[in-house]
């Protein structure tokens, strides 16, 4: 048996969120519904506008919170990460460890200023990111923690790394490190934005294929460079060994190798949609590495997403990940 069930890579980012009219983003020239990287002070203007809102702050990125997920289901989880010894750094840090995933992060970590998430949330439940990475931007093979990788099930990576030019090459390395020591691969996409201007990137770090990758619909077509989801079924087929599509309120497309299953989504009203795949991704890989075959797997994943879009930020509280996993239980 592994040490770990997952071992995870990806930014460290301290997710501020504020509820904003769709105006508020075209009065600032902010593109809607994607994640788009900022500089320092492009992000204080952003906040310096938004000072008087009720802002929600929490630990984020998008592996993070897969990580965190499987860690409050039960699983046993790893993080490889880049935060500075900063305020924002020591409230990361803590948050991870409360979640009981082990990092790489040390008590002593390096200066510099830990990156942040701007997370606007319009009336529809639409997330729109703007980014300054900080000091995660400089996440290298430095980081990596060979021996915790290759004692792990699974090796999950965002797709947002692909920004980096430090950042692409250590998720490369520990892709080749978990094919080695016989680790399954996993690959998020994480927004439509990396496939669409950082394509070649992430072939770079497909390589030869993954075992398992999580897409959602537009992700599928800009990656299949199609029109329909049966063509871009085609093309995922050729580098993924099993895939989850997600596709909001219809559900969810998850293909286990041989066959491709529809999982129904759980009907809700949603409030916010920010952390609905990375929470997917998470409840999804403890449900295939908890005994659980792909469609159950699936369904679990449905029912924690719905969870977590009827609330504000990516996550849970430990209770409501405790509660989750027993309500599917009892069904």
């Amino acid at each position: 048996m592994k040490k770990y069930d997952i071992y995870g890579m990806g930014n460290a980012l301290v997710d501020m969120e504020f509820e904003v009219p769709d105006a508020f983003l075209e009065t600032m020239g902010v593109e809607k519904g994607f994640m788009t990287l900022v500089d320092e002070e492009r992000q204080f203007e952003l906040l310096e506008y938004l000072r008087s809102e009720r802002s929600v702050r929490s630990g984020g990125g998008s592996a993070a919170n897969t990580i965190v997920a499987n860690a409050f289901f039960g699983g046993k989880s790893f993080y490889t990460c880049l935060a500075s010894n900063d305020e924002m750094g020591d409230f990361y840090a803590q948050e991870l460890a409360q979640a009981g995933v082990d990092t790489n992060l040390a008590e002593r970590r390096a200066d510099g200023v830990t990156g942040k998430c701007l997370v606007m949330i319009t009336p529809d439940a639409e997330r729109t990111m703007n980014t300054y990475l900080g000091i995660s931007e400089s996440l290298s093979v430095e980081q990596l923690c060979p021996a915790e990788l290759s004692e792990s099930e699974f090796l999950y990576a965002e797709g947002y790394l692909v920004t980096s030019p430090t950042a692409r090459p250590a998720v490369v390395e520990a892709m080749n490190i978990a094919r080695s020591a016989g680790v399954k691969t996993a690959l998020s996409f994480s927004d439509p934005s990396m496939v669409k201007y950082f394509r070649l990137g992430l072939e770079e770090i497909v390589g030869e294929g993954v075992d398992l990758l999580f897409c959602n619909r537009e992700e599928a077509l800009l990656w299949g460079e199609c029109r329909t989801l049966a063509k871009a079924v085609t093309k995922l087929r050729q580098k993924a060994r099993s895939f989850v599509i997600t596709l909001g309120s219809e559900g969810a497309l998850v293909f286990d190798g041989e066959d491709m299953h529809e999982i129904d989504a759980c009907r809700v009203t949603p409030l916010d949609t920010n952390g609905a795949g990375d929470m997917f991704a998470g409840a999804f890989l403890y449900g295939i590495t908890h005994s659980m075959s792909y469609v159950q797997a699936g369904e679990f994943a449905s029912l924690a997403a719905s969870k977590v879009v009827t609330t504000f930020g990516p996550r849970l509280t430990p209770e409501q990940y405790a509660q989750t996993l027993a309500e599917f239980k009892g069904r």
